[in-house]
């Protein structure tokens, strides 16, 4: 990103204002423009699953439809009393006259010959029964042993309540091959009063009229009916791609479905719709498949079409923003050829026809600028002058500060002398706080150094007071080389004296305590003195942290202030001091400096 930004960065300006004009407009565009056309396929996949399984649906209910009617077939089969009364007779070999087997056939076998041509959906309905005397009645009633003829009866074996499915009807082998293929039936048994089997009744009807898609199948849609014993029926005409992706499709199918199952999914890369039913009357699960190539081929063609005009469009607007912002800009390149020459040194240089826009006023601006440093230079020449003059005069006047401490260690020998020794060791201490004062020393003392200067100081102050004031102290060896700002602590212990100690009176000590933690170290300064209530200590602590403005008068936190500020300037914000008191007890300023 910061490689970027870099390149980006050594462009120049008129490039960079027709670049963000070009993705100001260009990436709004890309983004609802991909929102329009990925809106575009949803609406299409939505629209083709929804048409897909209105079809599908369609479809179900059809084979509802036949299969309720290929029952209710069966069920008149079972139902025909009559006719079942003879089938018992045949099968007993029982003599029958001519006649009689004429009313027989035109009776009862014209009745369930008619069901059959009546109903177009149906192939066929075959009774089998084990007679062998009485003729068969075409197209009705047959012998048994023609089962074996048929591939769901191997061997003359069956099983009652099941459904067969895609085979052919063989009773006839001479029949034409192309005109019985692709069958289905159901088959039940007749049972007697004896619990015996009198008949098998076969209700077939054609593959095609159960699953009207099946046999209607192409390139894009695929319809196929997988039955208990996981077999696969579909058009054997046509291999469909999918036929390899059945039972993965299964596989991934819910379990316990009743309503109609339609979703997306991906088949060996190809997107597709797949609906799905399990179809319980045939104890199978039928599936269609429709591929969405072409519904998504479609989208990406007028995507692409319109990205290729797109981008002609803007190469065109490229070129036309780049020539507006050059003329735009061209008085601002003349403001910067005029501003190369004032870098090289000549202030003379004006920037020439400066117009009425907001670069003509910068323009303007400038002029006025270069004129008004070439005043400023020129009264800067004179006032530095009187400046070396003032500072030459002040040095010839300058008191030498070794004169200051010679005449105060000439005013200590003399107290010597007279046996003055308080005043020798006043005069002592104020010479070295005065050399501590005046001393030129890096912003950084140790708090060794620190601490002589608040001993002398003490020794000072115990002058002006009837009692004494004692420092106790309390600190580690290796705090004492550890470095603070100079005159950080002494700021503290004349804050303690004057607003804590001084209206006591009395003798008292001011603790001072240092403490070390692993990255950082404390210093505890405590008096017994007046002490604070907590609205003072608050309004103290948002003085010292600048929340509320001070001023220069005493008692103002001034001086704690300043020491929080020059803590915070040399080590950090996460340093500075903090102050805890108690009315009439005590106050403690906590101080808190990195361990070096």
């Amino acid at each position: 990103m910061n490689k970027i930004s870099r390149h980006f960065s050594s462009y120049k300006l008129s490039h960079k204002f027709t670049f963000l004009i070009i993705a100001t407009i260009v990436l709004p565009m890309a983004i609802l423009s991909t929102l329009f056309f990925q809106n575009i396929k949803d609406s299409k996949i939505k629209e083709k699953m929804k048409n897909v399984e209105l079809n599908f649906t369609k479809n179900y209910g059809q084979i509802q439809k036949n299969v309720e009617m290929c029952n209710m077939a069966s069920q008149v089969m079972k139902n025909s009393e009559n006719f079942w009364s003879y089938v018992v007779r045949f099968c007993s070999d029982e003599k029958f006259e001519t006649q009689e087997i004429l009313n027989f056939y035109n009776t009862d076998i014209k009745a369930l010959e008619k069901i059959v041509n009546s109903n177009p959906y149906l192939y066929q309905i075959r009774v089998y029964a084990d007679f062998k005397k009485t003729p068969e009645m075409m197209p009705i009633l047959y012998r048994m042993n023609r089962l074996k003829r048929l591939s769901w009866a191997k061997n003359g074996e069956y099983e009652s309540g099941t459904w067969h499915f895609d085979y052919e009807d063989n009773i006839f082998p001479s029949f034409s091959a192309s005109t019985n293929r692709h069958l289905v039936s159901l088959v039940t048994t007749y049972t007697d009063k004896d619990k015996q089997v009198t008949g098998v009744i076969e209700v077939a009807t054609r593959m095609e009229l159960l699953f009207p898609e099946i046999y209607s199948s192409n390139k894009n849609e695929w319809t196929c009916f997988v039955d208990s014993e996981g077999k696969y029926y579909s058009d054997t005409d046509s291999d469909s791609r999918w036929l390899n992706n059945i039972g993965t499709i299964l596989n991934n199918m819910p379990t316990d479905l009743d309503a109609i199952y339609c979703d997306q999914m991906n088949l060996d890369g190809e997107p597709v719709i797949v609906c799905y039913k399990p179809v319980n009357e045939l104890k199978g699960n039928l599936f269609k498949i429709v591929s969405l190539k072409d519904e998504i081929t479609s989208v990406n063609n007028f995507r692409n079409i319109f990205w290729g005009c797109f981008l002609v469009i803007i190469l065109v607007l490229i070129f036309l923003s780049n020539a507006i912002v050059k003329m735009i800009l061209k008085q601002f390149y003349v403001i910067m050829k005029t501003i190369r020459i004032v870098q090289k040194g000549n202030l003379e240089i004006r920037v020439p026809h400066c117009g009425d826009d907001e670069i003509g006023e910068l323009g303007q601006q400038i002029n006025k600028m270069l004129s008004r440093i070439t005043q400023l230079m020129d009264g800067n020449i004179k006032r530095e002058i009187l400046v070396k003059d003032s500072e030459i005069r002040a040095l010839q006047n300058q008191i030498n500060a070794h004169f200051i401490y010679n005449v105060l260690e000439s005013i200590k020998m003399m107290a010597e002398v007279d046996e003055k020794y308080d005043i020798s060791d006043a005069v002592t201490a104020l010479g070295k706080l005065l050399r501590y004062s005046m001393k030129w020393v890096s912003k950084n003392v140790t708090v060794e150094e620190e601490i002589d200067y608040i001993k002398n100081y003490l020794a000072l102050i115990n002058l002006r007071f009837d009692y004494e004031i004692y420092l106790s102290l309390n600190l580690p060896e290796e705090l004492y080389k550890q470095e603070i700002p100079k005159m950080s602590l002494q700021p503290i212990i004349e804050n303690a004296i004057y607003h804590g100690i001084e209206e006591i009176a009395e003798d008292t000590n001011i603790y001072m305590k240092g403490i070390l933690y692993e990255d950082y170290f404390t210093i505890e300064i405590t008096d017994a003195g007046r002490g604070m209530s907590e609205e003072e200590i608050e309004r103290l602590q948002k003085k010292i942290e600048g929340k509320i403005e001070t001023t220069g008068s005493s008692g103002n936190g001034i001086g704690l202030k300043n020491v929080q500020d020059r803590i915070k300037i040399s080590f950090g914000e996460e340093y500075g001091i903090s102050i805890s008191s108690k009315k009439d007890c005590y106050t403690k300023v906590i101080v808190k400096v990195p361990l070096i």
